[in-house]
């Protein structure tokens, strides 16, 4: 995964949040689960490092704002 740049987490509220999990069903399950709580920038796609277990999904929060708004 490339490296998080300094404006994802440049304020309070802002988070960056990186899911390892067994498969790519789990990683967008939790992904959902988090969008339910705060304004996420969704991840579209899991990555597989090779020689790693399972998958990883990095996703962007901003817990300032609310899904719904």
């Amino acid at each position: 995964m490339r490296p998080i740049n300094d404006a994802h987490v440049a304020e309070s509220g802002l988070a960056v949040v990186e899911i390892a999990a067994a498969d790519d069903t789990t990683a967008f399950a939790i992904q959902q689960l988090l969008a339910a709580r705060c304004a996420i920038a969704p991840a579209d796609h899991t990555v597989r490092e090779p020689g790693e277990p399972g998958v990883r999904l990095r996703c962007f929060l901003d817990l300032r704002q609310h899904p719904d708004a």
